[in-house]
C-alpha cells in the first residue's frame, strides 16, 4: 500500500535526490530546456515550480528560501532577474513535459521539460486568452453607430 506517500524517491536516498533536482533545476534555469526521464522530469516539476512562484516577489526571505534548496547563485540570480519578469502574468504552470520516446540503451521513457514562456515556436501562433470565462449576461450592448439619413434632394419641380 502506499498511503500518504506524496515523493517519488526515484531510487536515491534524501541527500542524493535533493541534489540531483538542485542541479536538473539549475540546469532548467540556465539552458530552459533539459532532457531526462519521465520520472525526473515530474519530480523537477514539483520541485522547481514553487520555486518560480516565490521568484516573482523579490524579496530578500524569497531569495534566501530558493538559494537554500538550488545552492547555485548564478542560477538564483537567472531565476530572479530573468524568469520572473518572463513569468510575471502567469498564475501557473510554468514547465511543460513533452515525452520524446524511449532510450535507446535502457528503454526508459524520455521527456523533454522546459519553460513555457520561453518556447516561441508554441507561443507565436497564439493570441492572448481571455482572462476571464464567464460570459456577460443581460450587459449592455454597445451599438454600432448608423449611418446618417439623408432625405432626397427635391427637384425644381418641386419647389415652386
Amino acid at each position: 500500500m502506499r498511503h500518504g506517500k506524496k515523493i517519488n524517491h526515484l531510487g536515491r536516498q534524501t541527500a542524493h535526490r535533493k541534489s540531483m533536482l538542485a542541479n536538473m533545476a539549475c540546469s532548467l534555469i540556465e539552458h530552459k530546456r533539459i532532457n531526462t526521464t519521465v520520472a525526473k522530469a515530474k519530480a523537477l516539476k514539483q520541485f522547481v515550480e514553487p520555486m518560480i512562484t516565490k521568484s516573482k516577489e523579490d524579496t530578500t526571505h524569497n531569495r534566501r528560501i530558493v538559494m537554500s534548496r538550488l545552492r547555485q547563485k548564478e542560477a538564483v540570480a537567472e531565476l530572479f532577474r530573468d524568469v520572473a519578469a518572463k513569468v510575471a502574468d502567469r498564475p501557473g504552470g510554468y514547465t511543460r513535459i513533452i515525452k520524446l520516446g524511449n532510450r535507446l540503451g535502457d528503454n526508459a521513457d524520455m521527456a523533454m521539460i522546459e519553460l513555457v514562456d520561453y518556447n516561441e515556436i508554441y507561443n507565436a501562433g497564439k493570441a492572448k486568452k481571455k482572462t476571464t470565462r464567464r460570459s456577460r449576461r443581460g450587459g449592455s450592448k454597445t451599438e454600432t453607430p448608423a449611418a446618417p439619413v439623408v432625405e432626397p434632394k427635391a427637384t425644381n419641380d418641386e419647389e415652386e
